[in-house]
């Protein structure tokens, strides 16, 4: 990858995309029948998928809500996958009319969607670039621009990690980034897992549909890997998770009922914000 990106070419849209799949669970039209057919797979092994999907964003809109109370006006949001309203520049002006979002993705038809509705509102940008290149990423001129103002930024890196293999270091990338921001900083980090909900008397790991929902993603354009809450918080490094630490992400802060163990059970995705010292 270079400062500017790499050329769409490069990218097989003949291949299911997990940011178009993830748009499908969402109930989005952003996608193609080979998205479609692969998130089809997985939804016929794991029903409740699009529950942990809605799950997971109503995770990113808390967390985003809680680091502007907390001052943070500039987001780096990673993977970001195809804009859904409300997006996190458009939570975070909730509480900071001035925030300023970069958005970061390696699907060129992401990009494409960005320009109409993420960076025609001033103060956000995007750029095409993947999460397992972070020097490149850091670099680039909207970023740089980004960190240059040495304030506080939160990091967001939501249901990406799970798309990066063991021997492309997730725990590497999660440092190179945190080490460009500043004291102040915010990570806000879920990621997915097929470990059983430890409140859930009956719950144990389904390895015929984990693996299941393995397979849909082995032939797109980054395959799944599923890893347990042990394996998950050290991501964060030197960020200090805030209470209630990682956990499945409708325990995170929750601002409405709590599910019960057995929705907890099925919502696949742990999730977790820290702060840097």
């Amino acid at each position: 990858m270079s400062e500017q990106g790499f050329p769409a070419e490069v990218i097989d849209t003949g291949r299911p995309h997990p940011a178009r799949m993830y748009d499908y669970y969402l109930g989005g039209w952003d996608n193609y029948q080979v998205d479609r057919e692969a998130a089809e797979h997985v939804i016929r092994a794991h029903p409740q998928v699009r529950l942990s999907a809605r799950a997971n964003r109503a995770f990113l809109h808390r967390a985003v809500r809680e680091v502007t109370r907390r001052g943070i006006h500039r987001l780096l949001d990673i993977g970001t996958g195809i804009p859904t309203s409300p997006n996190p520049h458009e939570v975070a002006r909730e509480h900071a009319p001035d925030a300023k979002v970069v958005y970061v993705d390696n699907d060129p038809i992401v990009a494409t969607h960005a320009g109409a509705k993420l960076t025609d509102t001033g103060q956000a940008g995007f750029v095409l670039g993947d999460v397992r290149e972070p020097g490149a990423v850091l670099r680039h001129p909207a970023v740089r621009e980004l960190l240059d103002a040495a304030e506080p930024v939160a990091l967001l890196l939501v249901a990406v990690l799970h798309f990066v293999k063991d021997e492309e270091d997730p725990a590497g990338i999660v440092a190179a980034l945190g080490a460009a921001l500043p004291p102040g900083s915010a990570l806000v980090l879920s990621h997915a897992t097929a470990e059983p909900y430890a409140g859930y008397a009956e719950g144990r790991t389904d390895v015929e549909a984990r693996d299941s929902v393995v397979s849909a993603y082995r032939n797109a354009t980054a395959g799944l890997s599923l890893r347990p809450h042990a394996r998950i918080e050290p991501l964060f490094g030197d960020f200090a998770l805030l209470e209630p630490g990682l956990v499945r992400v409708p325990l995170w802060r929750p601002d409405g009922p709590v599910p019960g163990p057995r929705e907890l059970n099925d919502t696949v995705f742990y999730g977790g914000v820290g702060i840097k010292n």
